[in-house]
Order: C-alpha cells, then structure tokens, then sequence
C-alpha cells in the first residue's frame, strides 16, 4: 500500500528576498525532517536547517525533531533580530524626550 503524503508549506525571509516552498512529504513526518525535504537550504547558505528556530503559523516550536507536521501546515525559519525592539522604543522614546525638551 502506498505511503499516504501531505503538502506543508517551508519558508523563509532572508533580508533581501523571501521563498516559499511547497513539499510533500509523509504523514507523519516531524517538522525538522520536512524541513530538511523541502532543500531550503540550498536557495540560502546562511541556513542551518539541523538547528535553526522553527514554527508553524507564527507560533515557535522548541522540539522540531518530536513535533509531527499536518497537511496545510506553514513552517516558518525564523533569522536572529538585528535589534532588541526593546532597546529601539526606549532609544526611541529617549530621543524624542530630547527634541521635547529642545523645543520648550
């Protein structure tokens, strides 16, 4: 009998340009294996497919070999932030402090 497949979406965002991928892959499949099926990482080298973070619909997965992927299900690769949103409001409240006082 035949192995029954289901379709997940793969992408990713890279700075300059994003991809989306469409693989089938079998029931049952974990969401690192299906990553790995889908040969993101031959369109981006900066990929490290065996340990980058990882989600489905937004939402971050921590055990991506153990979490089982379902059919319609969209795998995001997540990159590092270039800055803290954090420390961006507050330098951004602190400057707008500034041109305040300036201004009186």
């Amino acid at each position: 009998m035949a192995e029954s497949l289901i379709s997940v979406e793969v992408v990713y965002a890279a700075v300059d340009r994003q991809l989306l991928i469409t693989v089938w892959v079998p029931q049952g499949s974990t969401l690192r294996g299906a990553l790995l099926a889908s040969s993101i990482g031959e369109h981006f080298a900066e990929l490290d497919l065996a340990n980058c973070p990882v989600g489905i619909f937004g939402k971050q997965v921590m055990n991506p070999e153990q979490q089982l992927v379902q059919a319609g299900d969209r795998i995001e690769i997540y990159r590092p932030l270039l800055a803290d949103p954090k420390e961006v409001r507050r330098l951004r409240a602190a400057k707008a402090a500034q041109a305040r006082k300036r201004g009186q």
